[in-house]
């Protein structure tokens, strides 16, 4: 003789199923898209995708070529109360030749703020051959209030560039960064900035001198 379970816990044993099904799967949705994130910056640097530069562990090329390009630097921020700027807004160098480049950063605001630098080089098939030895946004950078900080950048210039049908005939590159905050409590971006605070630093033809 057969015993049936009653329709109202058959029914709650159900609807507890679906909501657990749905719970996982919310779960998971939100997982992939944390881990996207990195993810996908370790795709741009390890392939130069989006102008992303390349982060590499020798400090020189194998070879330098007879060919000059020129570097022009950009800086901008982005809800960071900050002066960002590079100290030299272009140099030229060999291709193949390793050099140092310095962007400054002041805090101004009342507290300490720790910000974190995006970075990217146009035009965008030059990303892959755009080497960065040492740079400070391969970390977070914390600033006391009204604390200034030189900030170089070591680089250069792969000369298999040349070798691009796109790019053999190339004369300049711009290295951009953008600078993020860092905040675990609060964001800056909420904060009421310190007076005179400058929005961006933005490099215009007219300002390169281009």
């Amino acid at each position: 003789m057969s015993v049936e379970m009653p329709k109202k816990t058959v029914g709650k044993t159900g609807n507890r199923v679906v909501a657990a099904v749905c719970l996982a799967f919310f779960t998971g949705m939100i997982g992939m898209a944390y881990a996207a994130v990195p993810l996908y910056k370790m795709f741009c640097q390890a392939t130069g995708y989006g102008g992303t530069t390349q982060r590499v562990e020798r400090q020189y090329a194998g070879r330098v070529l007879d060919r000059e390009v020129t570097v022009r630097f950009d800086a901008n921020i982005a809800g960071v109360p900050w002066e960002f700027q590079p100290v030299q807004r272009s140099m030229t160098m060999k291709i193949g030749q390793t050099v140092q480049a310095h962007y400054q950063a002041t805090n101004k605001f009342n507290r300490p703020v720790t910000g974190r630098a995006t970075f990217n080089v146009q035009p965008e098939l030059a990303g892959p051959y755009f080497n960065k030895v040492e740079c400070f946004c391969f970390t977070d950078t914390t600033l006391k209030p009204g604390e200034t900080l030189d900030m170089p950048v070591l680089f250069y210039v792969d000369p298999d560039i040349v070798n691009v049908p796109e790019l053999k005939d190339i004369k300049t590159i711009t290295l951009s960064y953008t600078m993020f905050p860092v905040e675990k409590n609060k964001p800056v971006a909420s904060s009421e900035p310190a007076k005179g605070k400058s929005k961006t630093v933005s490099d215009t033809e007219g300002n390169l001198g281009g």
